[in-house]
């Protein structure tokens, strides 16, 4: 009917509306291939716990079962999740991808940075591709690879929000990374990984605040720390950290005034309190004293400083470059273990 109406349109062969040509067409954003490198070494965590029923007037005890994700960071067996995975836990099972279920054993935990390590008896393991190197930027993309409610693995995505520490010294949630690719109970142990691939971080909790519905800020423990802690805990079986025993602030300049600025340049920390039985004190460091240098090395910053001084072997001697009144000296200082 249509040429009937409009003969002149009959000697057309090629449909008025046509989508562009296939060869034309770009390729769409996909990170399938990030995730198949990366997803096969994402473990799906159980644990069981026995555990005393407080709603009971007579002693009983109740059976808690408890879900997580875990990541395979070795061939040998070792797998990286969080503490409070496996936290109390009587017995540990992980599922591999390719269908396998393991028995796991608890190598050691570490409660101040939220990281376990387990062990599984098993061959041709799955390995996260891993790059020492990698130093991840604010803005990269980043996959979370977990086992979200139980739900089976999930993949969600986002940006890095903030870099975290990546040092020992690290006292909660606030030095971890950052980011807001989703995760939700489950994804807890799971794998942070950027659009290659490789690992970036281990994932560990959703910022929230009673009584607030806050979304999109999510933590992830950076991959450098995660390993460092990960290679203490497999050698050691626990995470030992030392201090010195002082307190500062930041300082920009040998008068002592205060940095208020990220974008101002770090002079040094002036120490504002000793502990009087701590090593500094024993090494005769006092109220005032600016600390320049650790070893011979400059830090950027407070955080920085900790680190290089919690990564010390106890009962190790540090150089510690200080300005005294005006004047550079330095003071052998002998760490000792922190204690919690």
């Amino acid at each position: 009917m249509l040429m009937f109406f409009f003969p002149s349109i009959s000697h057309l062969s090629a449909p008025l509306f046509s989508s562009a040509e296939a060869g034309n067409e770009h390729q769409p954003v996909s990170y399938a291939k990030a995730v198949r490198r990366a997803a096969p070494a994402v473990v799906n965590v159980y644990t069981r716990s026995t555990l005393v029923d407080p709603r009971s007037l007579r002693p009983r005890t109740i059976e808690r079962q408890e879900l997580g994700s875990g990541v395979i960071m070795s061939a040998h067996g070792y797998i990286l999740t969080n503490f409070h995975v496996v936290y109390g836990a009587d017995y540990i099972e992980v599922a591999l991808q390719d269908g396998r279920t393991l028995e796991a054993l608890l190598i050691g935990q570490d409660e101040l940075t939220d990281l376990a390590v387990l062990y599984v008896q098993a061959d041709n393991l799955p390995v996260i591709p891993q790059d020492p190197q990698l130093e991840p930027q604010v803005g990269d993309v980043v996959l979370a690879i977990g086992n979200p409610l139980n739900l089976g693995q999930t993949i969600t995505q986002g940006i890095i929000s903030a870099n975290g520490n990546t040092g020992l010294s690290s006292r909660g949630y606030i030095d971890f990374m950052r980011m807001d690719a989703a995760i939700n109970q489950g994804n807890s142990g799971g794998a942070l990984v950027n659009s290659n691939g490789t690992l970036v971080g281990i994932n560990a909790a959703a910022f929230q605040l009673e009584n607030q519905d806050i979304q999109g800020i999510f933590f992830a423990i950076p991959y450098q720390l995660a390993l460092n802690v990960m290679q203490k805990l497999i050698k050691h079986g626990k995470v030992t950290r030392s201090h010195l025993g002082v307190a500062g602030d930041a300082v920009v300049n040998a008068a002592g005034e205060r940095l208020i600025s990220t974008g101002q340049p770090l002079y040094g920390l002036s120490i504002s309190a000793v502990n009087a039985n701590g090593p500094a004190a024993d090494a005769g460091l006092k109220v005032g004293d600016i600390l320049l240098e650790i070893n011979g090395k400059h830090f950027d910053s407070i955080q920085q400083a900790l680190n290089m001084i919690a990564e010390t072997e106890p009962n190790s001697t540090l150089a510690l470059t200080i300005n005294r009144n005006g004047q550079q000296l330095i003071v052998d200082a002998i760490t000792k273990e922190l204690r919690r």
